[in-house]
């Protein structure tokens, strides 16, 4: 994926104050500036200071980032497109995770169009990419709207490959950006609206079926802080360290919202529409204390990802509704909403 584009960042306007950073470099949200309750602007978003923190060398993260080629995991580093067997990078365990360790999350994306409320970024993704097969055409574009941010994915294949676009937005409501601390997310109200989740194994691939949330810490049908069952004595968080699973959406849609995530303490309340059929809940179980924005340490549980999603390892899972394959006669193409209101 080499690319002649120096890194650039570009700044996005909407309703009251609403703005929004967004850089070719991974194609990463890096700021996003929503008013809470008291008509004071907040990050909600974690990251750093500068778009260049965030090459690998210096920071490697994905706060932010588009992520593809295949984003959450595949089992054993491994697909099968076409009776063919491709092996990809093992980066997380014995897994593929994100695309791999040199994902679209460091590609520099092209600026194809940027105006004060959109930018269209693109990326071409040759045959061998990390090991995936096919050439594939990304474009991605992000626009504001009302007090929404949308996000649209497109990608086009000259081959059978796999495909799984999503966010990587480490998203806290309640934080300020002159705390050492970040305040974790534990109090943060999250509501989801999916009757059945993902059980894995030990290295985070699913185990099966899915199974029901009912009677489980996993229930998010009824709004509930983060963190009241999150320490539960139950085997799937002690396998994250926390949430860190793929809900299967009841109704995905671009007209209602599947998920509500919201702080009291701020008034600021995030309704995420999709159209793609999962999300997964990520309680940043892994955070370490990494410095970002203006020296704030992020600890563990300091942000929330919810990355609407394919299902994980769904081209190995061929009994799940959801498949990850991308044929070149089909183009790929899902969308995501963010829409931001106060309490």
């Amino acid at each position: 994926m080499t690319s002649q584009e120096s890194i650039a960042v570009h700044t996005l306007y909407g309703n009251n104050g609403m703005q929004v950073d967004i850089t070719n470099l991974g194609g990463r949200i890096i700021r996003l500036m929503i008013p809470d309750k008291d008509n004071h602007l907040r990050d909600v978003v974690l990251g750093f200071n500068r778009a260049e923190d965030y090459l690998p060398d210096n920071n490697p993260s994905d706060f932010g980032a588009i992520i593809g080629r295949y984003a959450n995991r595949l089992a054993k580093g491994r697909i099968s497109v076409d009776g063919v067997t491709y092996q990809l990078p093992q980066n997380n365990g014995p897994n593929c995770l994100h695309g791999g360790p040199m994902g679209w999350q460091y590609a520099i994306f092209h600026v194809e169009e940027a105006t004060s409320n959109r930018i269209v970024l693109t990326l071409t993704s040759p045959d061998g990419d990390n090991g995936f097969p096919g050439c594939v055409q990304v474009r991605v574009v992000y626009s504001l709207e009302n007090n929404s941010l949308r996000v649209d994915y497109h990608a086009e294949s000259d081959r059978t490959t796999v495909i799984n676009m999503t966010n990587h937005s480490y998203f806290n409501l309640g934080q300020t950006s002159d705390e050492p601390l970040c305040h974790d997310i534990l109090d943060h109200m999250l509501r989801i609206d999916a009757d059945r989740y993902t059980p894995v194994d030990e290295t985070s691939i699913p185990l099966g079926d899915h199974m029901p949330v009912e009677g489980t810490p996993f229930d998010f049908r009824a709004a509930k802080a983060i963190g009241d069952d999150i320490n539960s004595d139950n085997e799937q968080l002690h396998i994250g360290r926390g949430y860190d699973h793929n809900y299967v959406l009841n109704h995905p849609s671009l007209d209602a919202p599947s998920v509500t995530l919201s702080c009291a303490a701020t008034g600021i309340s995030m309704d995420i529409y999709t159209d793609a059929p999962g999300v997964q809940l990520y309680t940043g179980n892994f955070l370490n204390g990494v410095c970002g924005k203006q020296g704030t340490r992020y600890p563990v549980h300091s942000a929330v990802c919810l990355e609407t999603q394919q299902y994980p390892d769904s081209p190995n899972r061929h009994w799940l509704e959801s498949t990850g394959y991308l044929h070149a006669s089909e183009p790929y193409h899902t969308s995501t909403i963010y829409k931001f209101t106060t309490l």
